[in-house]
Parts: C-alpha cells; sequence; structure tokens
C-alpha cells in the first residue's frame, strides 16, 4: 500500500497535569527529517519522541509541537515573589512623586506583571507519561491520513500503466505495417533509379534497416516496467525511491523509441507516453 508523505494530524487529551495537544504536519522530503517544538520540560525525552516518529513513519520532512497548558491547583498555595513586588512598589512610589495626577496602581496589575507569581515546578515525568501515548495516536491518525493519499495516488498510476500499455499495444501491432512500408519505400527509390540489384543483396540491406527501426526489445522491457510498477504499489513498505527509478527507466524506453520511429503515429506514441510518464513521476515524488 503506498503512502503519501504529505499529512496532518492534531490530538488533544486532558490529564491531571494539564491539557495537552500534538499537531503533526508531514511533507515530501528525500530521507526522514523530524523537527520537534517541546515544552522546557520535555527536552530531555526528545529522543523517545524522536524514537516514536520513526516507528510509524519512514520519509519525509515531520514537525511535531506539543502545546501544553498547566491545569489550576485549588490546593497549591499561590506564591509571590516579594523581592520583586516589593521592588515595584518603590518604583510605582518614584513614579507617583514625579507624576502625583497619576492614579493609585490597581495589585492586580501587579500581579499580572513577568516573575510577580511563582509557580511551583513541574515534574517532568507524569507529562512525559501523558505526552508519549498522546504522540502515538497522533501519528497513527497522520499515517492514516498519509495512506489514504497513497490510494488515490496509487489509483492514478494503475490509470497511467493502463495508458502506457495500450499505447505499447498500438505500436507493436503497427510495426508490421510499418516495417513493410519501409520495405515498399527502399524498393520504390531502387526501380526510380532504373538499375538491376541484386536481390540477396537487397534483402541484407532491408533486414538492417528493419533490424535498426525494430522497437520489440524496447516494448517488452516497457510492459516489464509495467508490471513491476504494479506489484510494487501494492507492497506494505516504503517505494517511493523505487518507483521513482523505474520511472527513469519508462524514460528511457520513450526516447529510444521516439529515437527509432520511421512513423508519425510512432513518434506521437512516444509522445503521449513521456506526458504519461511525466505525470507519474510528479505524483510519485511525494511517495514515502
Amino acid at each position: 500500500m503506498l503512502h503519501s508523505m504529505t499529512g496532518f494530524a492534531r490530538e488533544s487529551a486532558d490529564a491531571e497535569i494539564g491539557a495537552l495537544t500534538w499537531e503533526i504536519r508531514a511533507v515530501n522530503h528525500r530521507y526522514l527529517d523530524v523537527q520537534f517544538k517541546l515544552p522546557d520540560e520535555m527536552r530531555a525525552h526528545e529522543q523517545a519522541f524522536r524514537q516514536a516518529v520513526a516507528a510509524k513513519v519512514n520519509r519525509g520532512k515531520v514537525e511535531c509541537s506539543l502545546h501544553f497548558r498547566r491545569a489550576f491547583d485549588r490546593q497549591a498555595e499561590l506564591q509571590i515573589n516579594k523581592e520583586l513586588v516589593e521592588l515595584i512598589g518603590k518604583r510605582i512610589k518614584q513614579m507617583s512623586a514625579a507624576l502625583p495626577a497619576t492614579g493609585a496602581v490597581n495589585p492586580f496589575d501587579v500581579l499580572r506583571w513577568p516573575g510577580v507569581v511563582e509557580q511551583a515546578g513541574l515534574e517532568a515525568e507524569p507529562l512525559f507519561a501523558a505526552a508519549l501515548p498522546l504522540l502515538e495516536k497522533t501519528l497513527t491518525a497522520i499515517r492514516s491520513m498519509r495512506a489514504s493519499e497513497g490510494a488515490r495516488i496509487a489509483e492514478m498510476l494503475e490509470s497511467r500503466c493502463a495508458d502506457i500499455a495500450a499505447l505499447s499495444k498500438s505500436v507493436r501491432a503497427r510495426m508490421p505495417e510499418v516495417l513493410e512500408a519501409v520495405r515498399a519505400k527502399q524498393r520504390e527509390r531502387i526501380d526510380k533509379l532504373d538499375i538491376d540489384a541484386d536481390p540477396a543483396r537487397l534483402e541484407t540491406e532491408l533486414a538492417l534497416i528493419a533490424q535498426k527501426l525494430d522497437v520489440d526489445e524496447e516494448l517488452d522491457r516497457l510492459d516489464s516496467h509495467l508490471i513491476e510498477i504494479r506489484d510494487i504499489v501494492t507492497r506494505d513498505e516504503p517505494v517511493g525511491r523505487r518507483l521513482d527509478f523505474l520511472m527513469q527507466e519508462l524514460n528511457r524506453e520513450a526516447n529510444t523509441l521516439a529515437s527509432k520511429s520511421n512513423d508519425t503515429e510512432t513518434t506521437r506514441a512516444s509522445v503521449e507516453l513521456k506526458v504519461l510518464i511525466e505525470q507519474m513521476r510528479e505524483q510519485i515524488q511525494n511517495v514515502e
């Protein structure tokens, strides 16, 4: 089953310590590149989070953000930084003396001053114990989204493979007619020259021309690559690089077909092949 490299997932959970939310964004990338935005208390556990991501995601640029809102503890004593409050009070008196027209300062405004209200330290282990399973749940969600997008890509690839197979079949069916047209044209040229040609030598020359124009080998390889692509898209493993290589091989056969073409219809078929292959290649750039 194909997996896309793009996706987004967001999962939240409430725990005794507070509310947690994981957000994961993934885009295509040559390798697996995982980046984290974590609360300071979780920095020491980044490696464990990274291992959890690597177990579910094989390729792509993945940005993981953990948001935490601490729960209010009614039993906890409100800790006030008295030294900071006294310092603020002194500065307020100085400002009041310099600006006597100003009104009294609201004590709640002082409480909002950074550092005045001190929160008790947060234990990292309970937060980690709640964050890790939530991360795994979020990874499952984004993997499901990537699988859904991968299924859409697989349908597109199958459609293009069918179109390429039809073109290959039409070119193969037309080749005897093309070769016969080449033989007739060569005989017509000799007739116009009004010379006696050695029949054996003529047949040899015609056979060499037919060999140069023969594309059976290219068409066989083209069909073989299509079989492999259809097999690969059913595998439950990362296949993006293998598919990208097969696109190069398909393009090589299309180029060879164009270079050997001595017929308008065959040339048109080779151009259509390149268009189809490019459409597949663009989608495959996003496959894990």
